[in-house]
């Protein structure tokens, strides 16, 4: 089975309440669902040095502090997923659809009003927990 290492990031407000998603192309792995921005690792990053890449490529921001907030796996029948996932709350840019893809901020307490992959259920759990939502 194909095994594929990817980064994620939880963009938040400075204040904590919205959060930054991405919608999936519809014709991409999991299309027309919902995301936390990032992508694949290449060969020689670490998990950081790649999530910091692909936010800028992806949102059009730069990092300036990450701190972890999950690790796991999940299997797709098809691909085995690693996703390593981060907190960014303190970046400069401004996080916009730079692959022309739809992004939007929306509030971390209607985050459950979203279809986002399987893989992301125990992201968004983590993510709750960090922020006393329950």
């Amino acid at each position: 089975m194909k095994k594929i290492e990817v980064v994620a990031a939880a963009i938040l407000s400075s204040d904590l309440t919205q959060l930054f998603i991405a919608k999936r192309a519809s014709q991409a792995h999991q299309g027309g669902l919902w995301e936390f921005p990032g992508g694949k690792k290449e060969n020689g990053e670490t998990p950081e040095q790649a999530l910091i890449r692909e936010l800028d490529e992806e949102i059009g921001i730069h990092a300036q502090s990450v701190s972890p907030l999950i690790r796991l796996e999940h299997d797709y029948g098809d691909k085995l997923i690693e996703l390593d996932v981060y907190v960014v709350n303190e970046f400069r840019g401004e996080a916009h659809g730079a692959e022309g893809q739809v992004t939007k901020w929306i509030l971390m307490s209607e985050i459950d009003a979203y279809d986002f992959p399987e893989a992301n259920v125990p992201i968004i759990g983590a993510l709750k927990k960090k922020l006393g939502l329950g």
